[in-house]
């Protein structure tokens, strides 16, 4: 075979993610050793290292010390102990592994929660002179919190019980007791000495009462693909590629399920749907992809999305929800601030969340649970949680990449906890969680939502389009129709005119330029407040005074105020008055009628200057202003 060949089969092999976990001195480092070093893994001056490190700080007499290859920080060779989480990576003809050598104390079971993340399955040593014990236990328990489904229970040191097979049976049967309560289902059980190689590579002579596989031989032959979850198709954008402008990919890790080309796909939270134009991965164009697949899309239509949205199939949609209940890791030396609003983090998306409500924690080496008002380092426990916009999420033990979250310090950027989602809250007891800054804020009547927030979330900006003309310039025309085209588009729009702000708001007010200018200024408050509320607002009044619109342009602000003008002369306006106002006021039976018996001041400066004869054309008009002045995008 010659090495491309080699290189290509080597490449096809699946790989398996595992974890070590025990109490101290159970043997996790000394059994992966073993394995690296039976199954022939180690460069020989890493040989001779080990050799002669054996010698010199080794705890196994005269034998060589095989946990010496996994304890590479000093201070662990110094206690003889494993403090922090290590990685080896080795293969063998069959499968490629991942080895995640984890601490046994207790207070370093977020290390241990660190090293389970990404794991497809865990091995779990006891000391065949203990048997199962608290250790073992909590470390079995945090492994079923993290959904790992394949556990191999590793009865150690054999060697020391004269291979008795009654031990072994009795400490089996301890743990089947124990793992009853907990959701783990597939269990496997191998009496071993990692120290003389029993069951570790090859099946060992000196128990011929265990018919099973060795350690090596369970690894290289366990299920795992299916472990996947390939129904849901979560496909949550990580980046936008615009490498040119005839490209615009949409690149990520597969999470989940399979996606194919021409499939159907919706896009959350816009719930826009188009289809798969082409995948496209480093090895060419696939005609379908599957987790954890690192790939880009792009799609048939243009449809605006960014990262954090997700992509999935409009038949089988994650769960939506600001509320849901998880389990949670605290893994911050700082204990828990009820009032803090951390970040979370989860898929691609970030935003701000709190912790509702702290329904229990758990006592991870009795499994009782608790009241509790926080959480201290390497706590487990219940809580609910709140975030400021919706997430897209599955439950963790349905779909482990998108149930699960990490909670993030706003001021020191650490870590604060892990978590896993049990399901959305359809409880009705949700704490106010008011931290004092936003007492303050309230006080002051500033919104707790932030403008951004809410542009993100109508995906508009919040601006007035102040439309102006004399009476008859098809001023209602023309605001009356943009509100339906923007109301089709997508956009959330509110349109105040004349008439109807007149029969409530402006009752007792006549048009004299007094009352004028109030009923105007009343107008500008309320288009002040809707477009803090990142409402577009059409307003559609004859407002003929140029100061007057001065006056409306500084309360709603002017970064915010955008003037149309109805170009028409007065010949065109009689001609179109639909009401008879200006024959009225020809009367006499009419008074303060712009045009007529009042000035109408021509805007100095509009932003859009409009002609009332093209009425198709000025909407499109308007539409191009909002997308170019990014209030509103146009697709």
């Amino acid at each position: 075979m010659d090495i491309r060949s080699f290189l290509d089969q080597d490449q096809k092999k699946d790989l398996l993610r595992l974890l070590t976990a025990g109490s101290v001195d159970d043997g996790k480092s000394t059994l992966i050793g073993r394995l690296l070093f039976d199954s022939k893994k180690i460069y020989e001056d890493q040989l001779a290292a080990l050799h002669r490190d054996s010698k010199r700080i080794g705890h196994a007499g005269d034998e060589i010390d095989y946990a010496l290859l996994l304890d590479g920080l000093k201070a662990e060779r110094e206690q003889g102990i494993t403090i922090d989480v290590a990685y080896r990576y080795f293969s063998t003809a069959k499968r490629k592994f991942i080895i995640a050598d984890t601490p046994g104390h207790e207070q370093y079971t977020r290390n241990m929660v660190t090293g389970a993340s990404t794991a497809n399955l865990a091995i779990i040593l006891a000391d065949a002179r203990h048997g199962v014990i608290t250790q073992t236990k909590r470390h079995t328990y945090i492994v079923s919190l993290l959904g790992i489904r394949h556990v191999v229970l590793a009865v150690n040191k054999m060697d020391l019980v004269d291979y008795d097979r009654e031990v072994f049976d009795n400490i089996c049967n301890d743990y089947k007791a124990f793992v009853t309560q907990l959701d783990i289902p597939d269990i496997t059980f191998i009496p071993m000495s990692a120290l003389k190689g029993d069951n570790v590579v090859d099946v060992s002579g000196r128990m011929p009462w265990y018919h099973g596989k060795s350690m090596l031989e369970f690894l290289e032959s366990v299920h795992i693909s299916s472990d996947r979850n390939f129904e849901d198709m979560r496909y949550p954008v990580q980046y936008v590629l615009r490498p040119s402008l005839k490209y615009r990919g949409f690149a990520s890790t597969v999470f989940s399920g399979v996606i194919k080309k021409n499939d159907e796909i919706l896009v959350l939270p816009s719930r826009k749907t188009s289809r798969v134009k082409a995948i496209t991965t480093y090895d060419g164009e696939p005609d379908y992809a599957y987790p954890p697949q690192a790939i880009s899309i792009t799609l048939e239509d243009e449809i605006d999305i960014s990262r954090g949205d997700m992509i999935v199939h409009p038949g089988n949609l994650p769960k939506i929800d600001r509320h849901f209940e998880a389990m949670l890791v605290w893994m911050d030396e700082k204990p828990m601030d009820p009032d803090t609003h951390f970040y979370i983090k989860q898929t691609t998306n970030t935003t701000k969340a709190y912790i509702d409500t702290i329904n229990y924690k758990v006592d991870v080496n009795t499994l009782k649970k608790s009241a509790a008002d926080h959480f201290l380092l390497n706590e487990i426990g219940r809580v609910v949680i709140t975030t400021n916009k919706p997430l897209f999420f599955d439950p963790y033990k349905k779909n482990r990449n998108t149930g699960a979250f990490i909670l993030i310090d706003p001021v020191s950027n650490n870590t604060s906890a892990v978590g896993m989602i049990i399901d959305r809250y359809n409880g009705k007891n949700l704490n106010l969680h008011i931290t004092g800054v936003e007492k303050e804020k309230i006080i002051r009547g500033e919104s707790l939502v932030k403008t951004k927030e809410r542009e993100k979330r109508y995906n508009q900006k919040g601006e007035t389009i102040w439309i102006t003309g004399l009476h008859g310039s098809g001023k209602n025309e023309l605001a009356y129709s943009l509100e339906r085209r923007l109301f089709d588009m997508g956009a959330t729009a509110v349109l105040l005119d004349g008439k109807s702000i007149r029969s409530g708001l402006s009752r007792e007010l006549d048009y004299t330029t007094q009352d004028r200018a109030e009923h105007l200024r009343r107008i500008a408050h309320i288009s002040k407040l809707l477009n803090s509320q990142g409402i577009i607002t059409l307003c559609s009044f004859i407002s003929p005074s140029e100061n007057i619109r001065n006056q409306v342009a500084d309360i709603i602000g002017r970064n915010n105020f955008n003037l149309v003008y109805m170009d028409a002369d007065i010949d065109f306006c009689r001609k179109n008055d639909k009401y008879g106002l200006y024959k009225k006021a020809d009367a006499g039976d009419l008074h303060y009628l712009p045009g007529v018996d009042v000035d109408y001041d021509v805007p100095a400066k509009p932003d859009i200057t409009l002609d009332p004869a093209q009425e198709e054309e000025n909407i499109e008009i308007i539409l191009d202003y909002l997308s170019s002045h990014k209030i509103f995008p146009i697709q």
